[in-house]
């Protein structure tokens, strides 16, 4: 549909924005107008701006300017460093915009962009907050230190660290666009889908595991909230089940990893953590993406529970614990792992997020 608008429709947009700014309306509100009807093929504001100008200085045509000579080359140098200006000034120029701006094909405004310049447009990668200075040299300096803790000792590092984290699990999360993908025969319509949101109904699990799997999972009772108390009491739980599960860290001092929410930070949960004599691993504010059930075993949970409808908590209990007996040792182990280079990442790009 874009490619339609663009090679059946520009005189259509020229005379949309001459209409508009004999009216007297602003560049940027006949862009929102624009963009409202036309969505991803309408002008751009850079465009939009032009032609004001244009209108503004009495032009009347809505054509092209008559070109003399020769079509321009457009593998010249100074066709190609035109383009990666005018990109480095505005870097969500379209391709479009170049070309009318250049007056050169869109075939080649793509080969030097791509091809030439090797430039990608990519999507605005989301990220968990808005990291300070401050912030991204505490995940820096923070990296730094447990790489060189686990390098030091790769073996004994992961058999010693356990982690933990609270997870909310739906009655019903709908698949994402990307997983409800399906085959379709030549020349059929794509599938439809009616849009519907995560059910109201959730249950909080707290999972703690290690590199061997699940220690234990404490799925938070109707009417509770997990503060200083309850948490104090699953670290209680924890303690049991290491001597349980794990007998041969019973002389082992425990490597514990935990992040920022209030209940694990509070004085009487620090207190109840050195009780224990576990070595607390210091968590970056922040920083879901150097936290092992955040970025390796909550989001395989989540892509296994989308789409499916629970009635009650004991079936999502059920299905939780279904998944989490069904993962090799090799999985834990390998999220666990997967620590390393997440912290060469955070270290190598300053502290900032890593994808």
């Amino acid at each position: 549909m874009s490619q339609y608008f663009f090679t059946m429709d520009k005189i259509e947009y020229r005379a949309v924005i001459k209409f508009l700014f004999l009216e007297g309306v602003a560049p940027k509100e006949i862009h929102e107008r624009l963009l409202k009807v036309y969505k991803d093929s309408s002008p751009s504001i850079r465009t939009v701006e032009r032609w004001v100008a244009e209108f503004r200085r009495g032009r009347m045509s809505l054509e092209d300017e008559p070109r003399e000579g020769r079509p321009k080359t457009a593998s010249t140098p100074e066709i190609i460093e035109k383009i990666q200006d005018m990109v480095l000034e505005d870097r969500r120029i379209t391709e479009r915009d170049l070309v009318e701006a250049l007056e050169i094909s869109l075939d080649n405004v793509s080969h030097i962009l791509a091809e030439v310049l090797g430039f990608r447009k990519l999507c605005a990668q989301w990220v968990p907050h808005s990291l300070t200075m401050k912030q991204k040299r505490i995940r820096m300096q923070l990296s730094q230190q447990h790489l060189e803790r686990f390098r030091q000792d790769k073996k004994d590092f992961v058999r010693r660290f356990i982690t933990m984290d609270e997870i909310w699990v739906y009655h019903y999360d709908p698949e994402s666009k990307q997983e409800a993908k399906e085959w379709c025969e030549p020349g059929t319509l794509a599938p439809k889908r009616v849009r519907v949101q995560k059910s109201a109904k959730k249950v909080l699990a707290s999972v703690f595991w290690d590199a061997k799997g699940i220690l234990f999972v404490d799925y938070l009772q109707s009417g509770k909230t997990i503060n200083s108390d309850y948490y104090c009491n699953l670290l209680d739980q924890l303690d049991v089940k290491i001597n349980e599960k794990r007998p041969g860290l019973q002389k082992k001092k425990i490597i514990f990893h935990q992040n920022n929410a209030p209940s694990h930070t509070t004085q009487k949960t620090i207190t109840k953590i050195s009780a224990l004599k576990y070595e607390l691993l210091q968590h970056p504010p922040y920083s879901p993406d150097l936290a092992p059930s955040d970025f390796w075993l909550f989001p395989h949970l989540k892509k296994f529970m989308r789409g499916k409808h629970f009635s009650s908590n004991e079936e999502i209990i059920a299905a939780v614990e279904a998944y989490f007996s069904s993962l090799l040792e090799s999985h834990f182990r390998d999220g666990i792992h997967k620590l390393e280079d997440n912290w060469t990442k955070c270290v190598e790009v300053k502290g900032d997020y890593i994808e």
